[in-house]
């Protein structure tokens, strides 16, 4: 029996699939998809404000935003292994506000930026409050793409470190732990540096 912290050889990261599906590899496709598909269900289900959980389906959106993803795939450049969650992230995000915007009948407004308009809070503002989701994805943007990426799976994706190190391409879950771990504590830093002048403001 292998130790815990040795990922299984068979398991490909991300990044290894990509290529595969890049050459056309359907099985590397199948693979891929179903890696993704309850990861990014997951994180859009956490996401999608309550106003619109009878109006959007968040399987339907998932399902969108990956097709959308794989038929672009001539156009994504990934910088380093995991940055592909990212990239579906980003293009939920978008096709979420879209889909908002149409069943509220709203009109589009100019370029698209991260919130997605609602008068209610998401499940993510509800469990983290909207000062301190704010505080997060602003300090998040000032860390490296990879710990971006790390935090982004653990706390948005709720992937565990075993998950992060097949996504990502790290050699072991350990190694993977102990990335997020110090990706943590520069967020932490972050958010506490972001704290501080609000606080000597009041």
């Amino acid at each position: 029996m292998a130790p815990e912290n040795e990922r299984p050889s068979p398991v490909e990261s991300t990044a290894r699939l990509l290529a595969r599906v890049r050459e056309g590899n359907q099985v590397a496709r199948n693979q891929l998809l179903a890696r993704c598909i309850p990861l990014l269900t997951r994180w859009a289900h956490r996401r999608l404000p309550h106003r619109f959980r009878e109006l959007l389906d968040t399987s339907d959106l998932v399902q969108m935003a990956l097709i959308r993803s794989l038929n672009n795939l001539d156009t994504f450049e990934p910088k380093h292994d995991g940055a592909f969650m990212g990239y579906l992230r980003r293009i939920t995000q978008n096709l979420m506000r879209d889909e908002i915007r149409r069943v509220s009948g709203r009109p589009a407004p100019g370029p698209l930026d991260d919130g997605i308009p609602s008068v209610q809070p998401t499940p993510l503002e509800e469990a983290l409050g909207s000062d301190v989701l704010r505080r997060y994805e602003s300090s998040i943007s000032r860390l490296t793409p990879e710990q971006q990426e790390a935090l982004v799976l653990s706390i948005e994706f709720g992937c565990n470190p075993a998950e992060i190190a097949i996504v990502t391409g790290r050699p072991s879950t350990d190694a993977a732990r102990v990335f997020l771990a110090r990706a943590m504590v520069r967020l932490a830093e972050e958010m506490n540096a972001d704290e501080q002048p609000r606080t000597q403001e009041s």
